[in-house]
């Protein structure tokens, strides 16, 4: 257990901290704020003068994760310029980076069944990181005849249910094991999508 006597400035953090580590080891369903409160060595009425409930602490983990992950797309986008290519590219390592480095927050974020619209920072929170990849791709599509470009949240979405497909199935050590490395599993799914689209050419 934690030690007592958080200050009050840093006891809504503890408490986010230890839910992180609860739904690591245990899922975002497998534990009580008396459980939350425990290991971050506070009584359970604390909990309480910061979070309506378990829903509203995950929600929180959830809103930070979407800053962080936003933050790391928009970095990977920048990386890549001046190269559309090179920059979509970016953006799909990243998820699969943050999905390894940050797998509290990824579930909070993805699996906990948290409405993103639950409030209004956690969907700004959500929408920034979703309008980065949908601005790679709207780069990206420049390269298509306008009859024939297909919108740039769709192309955004094919390749987030592909990341997020690879994190699920490969990537956070479910057990499934993967035939290849999952960051060769994303590019190369990746590279046969973009293929499709007449936006790199084939090999």
């Amino acid at each position: 257990m934690r030690k007592q006597g958080y200050h009050h400035g840093n006891l809504r953090q503890a408490l986010i901290e230890a839910a992180l580590e609860l739904i690591r080891e245990k899922g975002p369903t497998g534990f009580t704020l008396s459980e939350a409160a425990k290991t971050a060595g506070v009584t359970p009425a604390a909990v309480y003068r910061h979070f309506d409930g378990r829903e509203d602490l995950i929600a929180e983990a959830a809103r930070q994760g979407f800053e962080m992950f936003a933050d790391l797309m928009q970095y990977a986008y920048d990386k890549g310029q001046p190269s559309a290519l090179a920059a979509f590219e970016a953006t799909g390592r990243a998820y699969l980076a943050f999905a390894r480095k940050h797998p509290g927050h990824y579930i909070a974020m993805f699996e906990s069944g948290v409405s993103l619209n639950r409030d209004p920072e956690l969907a700004a929170a959500a929408n920034r990181a979703k309008a980065v990849l949908e601005q790679a791709a709207a780069d990206l599509s420049q390269h298509i005849p306008l009859d024939r470009r297909p919108p740039a949240s769709m192309v955004s979405a094919h390749i987030w249910a592909m990341s997020h497909g690879v994190v699920e199935l490969y990537a956070r050590n479910t057990g499934t094991a993967s035939p290849f490395p999952p960051e060769d599993l994303l590019e190369t799914g990746v590279g046969i999508y973009l293929r499709g689209l007449g936006l790199i050419d084939p090999d």
